[in-house]
């Protein structure tokens, strides 16, 4: 990948600036914003391209794996009309890494290896949770569908996502009605990337 040299004068934004990868669906590019020792949320700021505060984290529990997003995806009407809902959430395609080392540092680039996701409804918006490996992880290397990770951190993931913005006294704003392996993840990280050339006019 070569870029004008202007390009490096400025830092790219980690949403536009950045490729997929050459090897998407089946392998990604993931920005990081939150690692599983955080007790804030962080995401990006669509306008600057920095990371910011969003809130504490509202529950108790903790992120189970390093969580971001797919550079160059976007959740709208090919998302939604996956999930069956009236749109999507407008944000990038969420991801969710596991790593074998603890990895504390946020606001960094990984290679992930897609094993499936997640079908997260939010307030009637598509909001998919793509899960993964890190790539050149050697305690993963094989690892390469949903149904060969561990089924207590699919399960983990479920119970974090289900109850983050929990209320007290309050029902849960959340529903997971579907857990799928990869082929139906990489059916909607490339709806992902269509949404995003729809929205911004390029892939």
């Amino acid at each position: 990948m070569s870029f004008p040299k202007s390009f490096y004068r400025w830092r790219p934004h980690p949403w536009h600036g950045l490729s997929i990868g050459p090897n998407a669906p089946e392998v990604v590019n993931g920005y990081i914003e939150i690692t599983p020792f955080d007790w804030m949320k962080y995401e990006v700021d669509k306008e600057t391209g920095y990371l910011k505060i969003d809130r504490p984290q509202r529950a108790s529990s903790q992120p189970p794996s390093l969580y971001g997003f797919i550079p160059r995806t976007y959740c709208g009407g090919q998302i939604a009309a996956l999930a069956g809902t009236r749109r999507g959430d407008g944000d990038p395609l969420d991801l969710c890494v596991f790593s074998e080392r603890p990895i504390q540092r946020n606001e960094i680039l990984v290679s992930a290896r897609v094993l499936g996701g997640l079908r997260m409804i939010d307030r009637d918006e598509a909001d998919d949770k793509i899960i993964a490996v890190l790539d050149n992880d050697p305690f993963f290397e094989g690892v390469d569908d949903l149904e060969k990770l561990p089924e207590l951190q699919v399960e983990r993931l479920r119970h974090y996502f289900a109850t983050y913005k929990l209320m007290p006294g309050k029902d849960s704003p959340i529903s997971i009605d579907l857990v799928y392996g990869r082929e139906k993840a990489f059916e909607v990280i490339r709806a992902a990337v269509a949404d995003y050339a729809e929205e911004f006019g390029e892939g």
